[in-house]
This record gives C-alpha cells, sequence and structure tokens, in this order.
C-alpha cells in the first residue's frame, strides 16, 4: 500500500516527502486516514539518531488521529501485547512486547496508518488537531504526577514548561491543585505564567526555588542538577524525557545521597490514561497549545522546534 509521506532516509537530515510502500493491512489491522499528527519529543531524539536500535528509512510519528468508515479515531501509539505480567497488571506502558508506531512500524507521518484494530478507538467529537496537540504530552503528564505524587498543596517543579509537555503538564498539575513552578525560558514565561504559581527563567533556578516536593524534569541532562538541588529532602524527581539526548550525570550524587532523594523514570503512559487525556481535552479541562504546519512543510517545523519558536505543541495537518 503507497502512501504520501514524511520519509526519514537519513538522520539529521531533512525528511522526503514521496510515495511510500507501508506494506498490506493483515486480517485484525484496519487502515486510518490521518488527519493530524503531533510531533513529540520522542520523535525529535530518534530524528537526530538518538535511537541506536533505529535504522533509516523511517516514517516517525505516534501521535495519530484521523477517520476510519466516516469516524473520528485516535490510534494508541503503542502496540502491546495484552499478555505480558505489565499488561495484565494494568500497566501496559512497560509490556515486554511494547511496539512504537514511527519505530518498529510505519507511524503517522503519512496520508494513512496501518494499525491493528484494537489500537483505534472512537473520539468524542473531530476536532483532531486538539488531540493531536495534547492527548500525548497529556496522558505523559497524567502518569508522571502520579509517580511524583502531585496533589493539592505539593509544590511541584517542571522544567521545559513552555514546551509541548511541559504546557499541558502544568495545566494538569494545577487541575490537581499543585503548586506549580516553572522553568522556562525568558521568550515563554509571560504565556507560561498563565498557568504557574511561580516562574523561573534562570538557569540557575535552584538559587531562587528550595524544598520542591516533586519535580517533573521534562528537558534531562541540561536541568537535572539544578532540579535535584531545588529538591526536598525525600523528594521524588520523576524523569520524563532527555531531550538534549546527552549523558545525564549527576555533579554532586552527595546530595541526592544525603537527601535520600528518589529518581523515578516515567514511561509514557497508559491507555487508561490516554482516554483520560481524551477526556479532559474534550471537557475543556486542559487547553491545547500548538502550532499548526501542513504537513508538507515537516521539516520546517522541526527547524522551529529546534530553535524553540514553537510555543506547547507542532502538529502536521493532512
Amino acid at each position: 500500500m503507497r502512501v504520501l509521506a514524511a520519509v526519514l532516509r537519513e538522520f539529521n537530515k531533512p525528511f522526503s516527502i514521496e510515495e511510500y510502500d507501508i506494506g498490506e493491512p493483515g486480517p485484525n489491522d484496519v487502515v486510518v486516514r490521518v488527519k493530524a499528527e503531533g510531533i513529540c519529543g520522542r520523535d525529535l531524539v530518534i530524528w537526530r539518531g538518538g535511537f541506536k536500535n533505529l535504522k533509516p528509512p523511517l516514517i516517525l510519528g505516534h501521535e495519530i488521529f484521523g477517520e476510519l468508515n466516516g469516524k473520528s479515531v485516535g490510534v494508541f501509539g503503542a502496540i502491546t501485547d495484552g499478555t505480558c505480567p505489565y499488561c495484565r497488571a494494568g500497566k501496559d506502558n512497560l509490556c515486554l512486547n511494547l511496539q512504537f508506531f514511527g519505530e518498529n512500524r510505519p507511524g503517522g507521518y503519512a496520508e494513512a496508518v496501518i494499525a491493528p484494530r484494537n489500537n483505534v478507538f472512537e473520539l468524542p467529537d473531530s476536532d483532531y488537531v486538539k488531540y493531536a496537540a495534547a492527548v500525548c504530552p497529556l496522558a505523559t503528564a497524567i502518569h508522571a504526577s502520579k509517580l511524583g505524587n502531585a496533589s493539592p498543596g505539593t509544590r511541584v517543579l517542571v522544567t521545559g514548561a513552555g514546551g509541548g509537555v511541559g504546557i499541558h503538564a502544568i495545566q494538569y498539575l494545577k487541575y490537581l491543585g499543585a503548586y506549580v513552578i516553572s522553568i522556562t525560558s525568558p521568550s515563554k514565561a509571560d504565556f507560561v505564567a498563565k498557568y504557574s504559581d511561580e516562574v523561573i527563567t534562570d538557569r540557575e533556578f535552584s538559587r531562587k526555588v528550595r524544598d520542591v516536593d516533586a519535580v517533573l524534569e521534562v528537558v534531562g541532562a541540561a536541568t537535572i542538577n539544578e532540579s535535584l538541588r531545588a529538591l526536598r529532602r525525600e523528594g521524588t524527581l520523576v524523569l520524563i524525557g532527555n531531550t538534549e539526548g546527552e549523558e545525564i550525570r549527576l555533579m554532586r550524587p552527595a546530595l541526592t545521597v544525603m537527601r535520600e532523594h528518589r529518581i523515578v523514570g516515567s514511561a509514557a503512559y497508559t491507555r487508561r490514561e490516554v482516554i483520560e487525556a481524551v477526556d479532559l481535552l474534550h471537557r475543556g479541562v486542559v487547553k491545547p497549545i500548538y502550532r499548526i504546519y501542513s504537513f508538507k512543510d515537516v521539516n520546517k517545523a522541526y527547524d522551529d522546534l529546534m530553535n524553540q519558536r514553537v510555543l506547547g505543541r507542532a502538529v502536521l495537518v493532512f
């Protein structure tokens, strides 16, 4: 089955817009016509060559929303086996046989995707861009907030608060009743302040904030040591991402040892959390923040993302 797609033929190089054979659907598959596709931070890491097990050519994209038989649908971004111990325990994000669209099989940077039937779910409305912009980051925030024990009155620091995950995470934390301290760039500070109790733009932000209960570490290597300095004794740092793909080093490991910090990885989200995110967006509890790009302008979208010119999520439309 040939479709028009943005094909990554070489890491760190522009996508090629071309017809590409994505295979044929099997007996348990369906073909979803893509209407909107979000660009995830994970995509940027792949584009840079940060996943050593992946080899081009690749069609990226796991934030897929479109139409199936005239109905508005979303596609769960990962395929799970449903039978491993983690799936049976409701932790399908840790499935032993997890396969991501855009990595193990062609993803949503194309006019259509082939997906297992049980990976497709109905949407409550046809505002595809809204869901492409915010379901993945919001579901990520829901999962990470649970790991960080965020609750009413909890002081939570969020790095990269103006990015795709961060801008939706701080909204969700406010919905939970947490006290939100946002770390962002000066250019995004005024907007981020709408959803924050405090906004800090200094690189050495630990000089201005101390003893937070939890950190949602979205950025990774560039900010993690400042985040740990700001974290209270027995506080939890939830490591969501490492945007630059650089090695993470603890500059003062004794600090974490003596304060008994907990550093917890956050592996995306479960299917249940995706449905929760869809509901919150449908009800208007969280506002999607995004910039729209035509599918054929994917290289422009990447350039803007790399140069931090996008507030929130970049969304490709078809």
